[in-house]
């Protein structure tokens, strides 16, 4: 497909991340903080995903929040005393790193009011949205560590062909029904446009094992089709108004991320993102390198 001139109209400078689940999986930790907030090594994983939106040139995070949140807004919220005290300490670095977060972009909240689903909370936030504007949308379980943010490489994908992206990576076929599958046509290196989208299938009914994360590059036509998309429970899924698009014969491209990913959403996934991110932390990796290598199974 013949590549589009991008206007700088066309430029993603707003994300929205949906936070307003309750991370039941991680009762009791998270009966009185959110799941977002536990910290992988030093950093709450929320961090690590507003970090990578605002690596790929980001300027504002929409955080779509619920009941018990309130810790993600004083996380990334302006601390006097705690500024105060570590000036009065003398700790400069640590105060260079807590300023950092505030100022990392600009920040809005919305309240989803009920668990109405993934789609109705991107929908929450779309009266901050302008009509023709293009968003990230970045969910809170997945973790890419890669040398360029999967957003970026997303982003790079949507400035080609101007339509709808979805971060792709390859799982194992018997966990394909875990996950919403496409169906892939390859029409670049690890690019694919999406003659199928399929969620949760049976393993037998699976087009490929290429599987969406929680990643997307999501147009002004989405956000209509997710308006479309109320089920017989009242909720809205974003599978669903990706189904209606391609259904309309709308094209939606897919890119398998490069980089090691980590679903933040489950407990073993959780513990492989601390132990990688553990072995590259200045402070930690020698001593969890040779605490790691004395374990005997």
């Amino acid at each position: 497909m013949r590549k589009k001139i991008l206007g700088r109209d066309k430029k993603i400078k707003k994300a929205i991340l949906p936070v307003a689940g309750f991370g039941t999986r991680f009762l009791p930790a998270t009966k009185a903080q959110p799941k977002e907030m536990l910290p992988v090594v030093d950093k709450p994983v929320i961090q690590y995903l507003v970090e990578e939106a605002v690596s790929a040139g980001i300027e504002e995070i929409i955080f779509v929040t619920g009941r018990g949140k309130r810790a993600i807004e004083d996380h990334f919220d302006i601390s006097f005393e705690l500024e105060h005290t570590l000036v009065e300490k003398e700790k400069k670095e640590l105060l260079d790193e807590v300023r950092k977060i505030s100022s990392l972009a600009k920040f809005s909240y919305v309240r989803q009011p009920k668990p109405l689903g993934d789609g109705h909370a991107i929908l929450c936030a779309k009266q901050l949205i302008n009509p023709d504007e293009t968003v990230a949308v970045l969910f809170g379980d997945d973790l890419v560590d890669s040398k360029t943010s999967a957003i970026s490489q997303l982003i790079k994908v949507y400035e080609k062909y101007e339509d709808p992206v979805i971060a792709l990576t390859e799982v194992a076929k018997e966990d394909v029904h875990k996950f919403g599958v496409v169906d892939p046509l390859e029409v670049g290196e690890r690019t694919y446009e999406i003659k199928k989208f399929v969620e949760k299938p049976r393993t037998e009914d699976a087009p490929s094992n290429l599987v969406a994360i929680g990643k997307y590059i999501i147009t002004p036509y989405i956000f209509e089709k997710l308006e479309e998309s109320v089920n017989d429970k009242g909720e809205i899924r974003l599978a669903n108004a990706f189904v209606k698009a391609l259904k309309e014969g709308k094209p939606i491209y897919g890119y398998e991320v490069e980089g090691d990913r980590y679903d933040c959403g489950d407990k073993f996934g959780f513990l492989q993102a601390t132990i990688q991110m553990g072995l590259k932390h200045p402070e930690t990796k020698d001593k969890l390198k040779k605490y790691l290598k004395s374990l005997k199974f």
